[in-house]
């Protein structure tokens, strides 16, 4: 297994062990947050059907909304890489960032001074409490490799990025890399 020390900005790479696992299954999640009180992170490759002009009519923009995770799926997240022009934003690691003011980037946006490139919004996020994400990686669950792409991760294309990943780790992963999502139904 390649395993990196769990920090901020590293990603976790669900097992192909999670079949079954609705909000798991063969998801890439960015750490945003780890510390010892538990860890907060973004599946960032799973769109949803909405975008943000969807979701907030008075913002005009067409961006993806994708789900963050199974915890508080009712409220809106982001990660950017922009925070000059995003103010109280948090950085994660690497040129990557989390929130920021919320009128400063309706604004924004609506003034198409932010593109899809430099933001990604999410329903929701992961949460795992103290130590169960160490538990769950060492658990065989997740596998935690160093996020290469730095702030480029926002742009990155969603729909191939775990088989991506798994086909990178190669050996016993390639096999996965082409098996349905759900090889029960094969």
């Amino acid at each position: 297994m390649i395993s990196e020390k769990l920090k901020k900005g590293n990603l976790l790479i669900a097992e192909p062990s999670m079949i079954g696992d609705l909000s798991f299954n063969r998801s890439v999640i960015l750490i945003a947050d780890h510390n010892q009180g538990g860890s907060v992170g973004f599946i960032i490759n799973k769109p949803l059907k909405y975008t943000l002009n969807d979701l907030i009519p008075e913002i005009n923009a067409p961006f993806k909304i994708y789900n963050g995770g199974p915890v508080e799926q009712d409220n809106l997240y982001f990660i950017h890489d922009i925070p000059d022009l995003i103010p109280n934003s948090i950085e994660i690691s690497l040129g990557i960032y989390w929130g920021g003011e919320y009128e400063t980037i309706k604004d924004l946006i609506n003034n198409n001074k932010i593109s899809k490139k430099n933001i990604r919004f999410f329903l929701g996020y992961t949460g795992w409490g103290e130590n169960q994400l160490i538990d769950e990686t060492e658990g065989n669950s997740w596998i935690v490799i160093e996020n290469s792409y730095k702030n480029k991760i926002i742009g990155k294309s969603a729909s191939s990025f775990w088989k991506e990943k798994i086909m990178e780790l190669g050996g016993d992963y390639l096999i996965w890399s082409n098996s349905p999502e759900n090889p029960y139904l094969n």
